[in-house]
């Protein structure tokens, strides 16, 4: 574990001594009741964070200690929904790996962080002596049989905690009671995209060309995409049921360092659809040969009694861009939200903002997420963007009206007047 004392760095330095400083690998291992392992790991991994002290923030790195433990709670039976890897560590930090799969791949839906701020050999001088967790989606994925192989540094994201995993070896549902020699390796290992190399338009030049500014370069807009129902089912049956047509908006640099916006239609017929459920969230995992994956979290306020749309990720690549690897995510959306038992509809295109470099364009959406009964949709609500639709044709349709009816009115004066300038002889 790194030393109290660089808490005191600067954020960038201690940026730069994760990439450096590699904590010692350490191998972990989850048994079944037979005795038989059926989760294995074998990994470095350097967290780094943000806490509060009586003098203000307080940036600090600490490593995976190679004493780190295994936790008995860790899961793998048969009858288990989401087997899963809990690792303790230092006094009350545990990093839990949890695991779903489908026919043909298995991944690490969830990563979660619980750290303890009372620990002083890791947050010295913390102004709170709280416990906190933070949660995000990875993109740890690899096919049944084989093991997830990935010697490059790959970082996972969540909320305030930045999670460096380096040499990764890790595999679920074993069937040999050890690593299986085929292997899936990471994107991070893979060689670089290239792009094919534009021909030559030959043009004039100028006798003294100067320089201009890199300038936003839109890419023309593709048509709507296809609208596709997709569904998530866990033990308990349907939790999800969307119908919608989904476009990515990505503005990125190119590597001629002008700055494009890319719009991107999801094409259903050439992407795998997977997902989960639980009490708390239900899943929605896209992911195809242009994108790496694309996940959709949909959360419920059990006060309220209405579920929304909370989280979207993105991982992705994208070949012209000065950096290929695309990432974005956010978990604190309150998007497409419904009561508890009814569908939200919306035939109006919304757009919502992910960050500033991304937005998801969903077309004609219908969804319903936690309680779906006899997979079909309930009661709908209609979104506003449909309400303030309906809205206008009612009120041209009023003012047309009124208008006709003021110009009767005025028919049928005018005509009294008419007959009352005749006198009877």
């Amino acid at each position: 574990m790194a030393a109290p004392g660089g808490a005191r760095r600067q954020p960038l330095i201690l940026l730069l001594l994760a990439g450096l400083m590699h904590g010692a690998s350490s191998v972990f291992v989850v048994k079944d009741g037979n005795g038989t392992a059926c989760i294995m790991a074998n990994f470095s991994a350097t967290f780094l964070t943000n806490y509060n002290t009586m003098s203000g923030p307080k940036p600090v790195t600490f490593d995976l200690p190679s004493n780190a433990e295994v936790l008995n709670s860790s899961s793998c039976e048969k009858d288990a929904s989401d087997p899963s890897l809990m690792i303790a560590f230092g006094k009350g930090h545990t990093l839990t790996l949890n695991f779903t799969r489908n026919a043909t791949r298995y991944s690490v839906h969830m990563m979660s962080f619980v750290y303890n701020l009372s620990d002083t050999q890791v947050f010295p001088n913390a102004s709170s002596k709280e416990t906190k967790t933070v949660e995000a989606i990875t993109d740890i994925i690899a096919d049944i049989n084989k093991k997830y192989r990935c010697v490059s540094n790959n970082q996972i994201h969540m909320n305030n905690v930045t999670v460096t995993f380096r040499d990764a070896t890790i595999q679920a549902y074993l069937s040999n009671n050890n690593f299986s020699k085929e292997e899936t390796r990471c994107e991070q290992d893979g060689p670089s995209p290239t792009v094919p190399p534009t021909p030559p338009h030959p043009s004039p030049s100028p006798p003294h060309p100067s320089p201009s500014p890199p300038h936003p370069s839109p890419t023309p807009a593709p048509e709507s995409p296809s609208v596709h129902k997709y569904n998530v089912s866990g033990t308990n049956g349907t939790c999800l049921l969307a119908s919608m047509g989904l476009q990515l908006n990505i503005t990125y640099e190119k590597k001629d360092n002008t700055t494009t916006t890319g719009v991107f239609n999801i094409n259903p017929n050439k992407t795998h659809v997977s997902g989960s459920c639980t009490a708390q969230r239900v899943t929605l995992e896209l992911r195809s040969d242009s994108i790496t994956l694309l996940v959709f979290q949909f959360g419920m306020n059990a006060s309220s009694s209405r579920f929304f749309l909370e989280g979207i990720q993105l991982n992705t690549t994208l070949p012209d861009a000065k950096d290929p690897t695309f990432k974005a995510t956010n978990g604190s959306l309150k998007a497409l939200q419904a009561t508890m038992g009814n569908s939200y509809k919306c035939n109006t295109e919304e757009h919502i903002q992910v960050t500033e470099a991304f937005f998801v364009n969903i077309f004609k959406v219908w969804v319903q997420a936690f309680q779906v009964e006899g997979d079909k949709f309930g009661s709908v609500e209609e979104c506003q963007l449909d309400e303030n639709n309906m809205l206008i044709p009612i009120a041209v349709g009023g003012a047309l009206a009124g208008l006709v009816l003021i110009v009767l009115i005025a028919y049928l004066i005018g005509r009294k007047r008419s007959h009352a300038g005749y006198q009877t002889i």
